[in-house]
C-alpha cells in the first residue's frame, strides 16, 4: 500500500497528465524536465503501477492512470483552494492570470514596472497552464490566452489584438543587402515542435510564397523560449510570434527579417468566467492589457 505520496509528485502527476509532456509540465511547474520525470517514476513505484503509455514525445494516461486523475485532480483543486482560503497574504486585490511561459517571459515581465505604475493597488499572481483548461476548477481568475476564441465560448472571451509572425535572428547573422531566399538559404531553420507551434513555419513560408526549410539536427525545440535563445546565440534563424520578442528586439539581441505575417489560427483574447467578467479589478486588468496590445 502506498503511504505519504508527496503533493509534488501530485502536482506533476496532474500536470503531465493535462499537458501530454514532460517537457510542457515542467514549463507549467517552473521545474526541470528531470524533476518531474522522477516524480513520475517515484509516484508510479509507491503505486506499484504504471500511470502512462509512451507514445513518441508524449505520454498519455493508460487506463489506471485515467481511473487516478479522475480522483486525484479534484482533490488536488481542493487542497489548493483549502490553503489559499487559510493564507494569510490573500487579499481582495489578488488574481490569478494565466499565459504560456513564452509570454510570460518575453512580454509580461518587461511591462510589470508599468502595471504597477497604472494599478498600484492589484496584486497579479501568474500561472502558466497550457492548452484549454476550466478556469474555476484551476485557480484562475483570468487568462491571456494566445489562442482560438471559439475554443473559449463558455467564458466571457474578448480580443486584444492580432498574432503577428515574423523571421528573426541574431543581429550578427542579419546582412541587408540578402534577401529573404538567401537567408533562408545561408542560415539553419528553428523549429518548434508542440501543438501551438506546429503552422508556425508553414503560414510564413506560404505567405512569402517560398518553400519549407529543411529542419537540421540539434536545432527543433520543444517551446518557443529555447527557440529564441538558439537564435540569440547564432544558431540559425526562427519564425515566432511578434509579441514574444519585442522586448528581445527593443533592446537589440533579435532583429526582425522582412515584414510581419498575420497568424490566420490564434489571437490573442482576455478570458475570465462571465460571473466574474465585471469585478473591479478584472475590468481594471483588461483595460490595462488594451492598452497595451494598442500601443503595440
Amino acid at each position: 500500500m502506498a503511504h505519504s505520496i508527496p503533493l509534488k509528485s501530485l502536482h506533476s502527476f496532474v500536470a503531465v497528465a493535462q499537458t501530454g509532456s514532460m517537457v510542457l509540465a515542467a514549463e507549467q511547474l517552473h521545474i526541470s524536465h528531470s524533476a518531474v520525470s522522477q516524480a513520475i517514476k517515484s509516484l508510479e513505484s509507491q503505486l506499484n503501477t504504471t500511470l502512462f503509455n509512451r507514445v513518441g514525445r508524449r505520454v498519455e494516461l493508460n487506463s489506471t492512470g485515467k481511473r487516478y486523475y479522475q480522483r486525484v485532480q479534484p482533490a488536488l483543486n481542493e487542497i489548493i483552494a483549502a490553503s489559499d482560503e487559510a493564507s494569510q497574504t490573500q487579499t481582495d486585490n489578488y488574481l490569478t492570470l494565466n499565459m504560456v511561459n513564452s509570454m510570460a517571459l518575453h512580454w509580461w515581465i518587461p511591462r510589470v514596472a508599468e502595471l504597477q505604475a497604472y494599478a498600484p493597488e492589484l496584486d497579479v499572481r501568474l500561472s502558466n497552464l497550457v492548452g484549454e483548461f476550466n478556469l474555476e476548477q484551476q485557480g484562475v481568475d483570468v487568462a491571456l490566452i494566445h489562442g482560438n476564441a471559439k475554443d473559449w465560448t463558455n467564458y466571457a472571451c474578448e480580443k486584444l489584438g492580432d498574432d503577428e509572425l515574423i523571421l528573426v535572428c541574431s543581429p550578427q547573422l542579419l546582412d541587408p543587402t540578402q534577401n529573404l531566399q538567401t537567408m533562408l538559404s545561408k542560415y539553419p531553420a528553428i523549429f518548434v515542435e508542440n501543438p501551438r507551434r506546429y503552422t508556425d513555419w508553414q503560414v510564413w513560408c506560404d505567405a512569402q510564397k517560398l518553400a519549407m526549410p529543411q529542419q537540421h539536427k540539434n536545432l527543433t525545440f520543444s517551446i518557443s523560449v529555447q527557440a529564441t535563445q538558439a537564435a540569440m546565440r547564432q544558431l540559425g534563424i526562427v519564425v515566432t510570434h511578434k509579441q514574444f520578442v519585442k522586448d528581445d528586439i527593443k533592446h537589440g539581441m533579435l532583429v526582425q527579417i522582412g515584414e510581419p505575417i498575420l497568424n490566420p489560427y490564434q489571437q490573442f483574447h482576455f478570458v475570465s468566467a462571465k460571473g466574474k467578467a465585471e469585478n473591479a479589478n478584472i475590468l481594471q486588468l483588461k483595460q490595462w492589457l488594451k492598452l497595451q496590445f494598442n500601443d503595440e
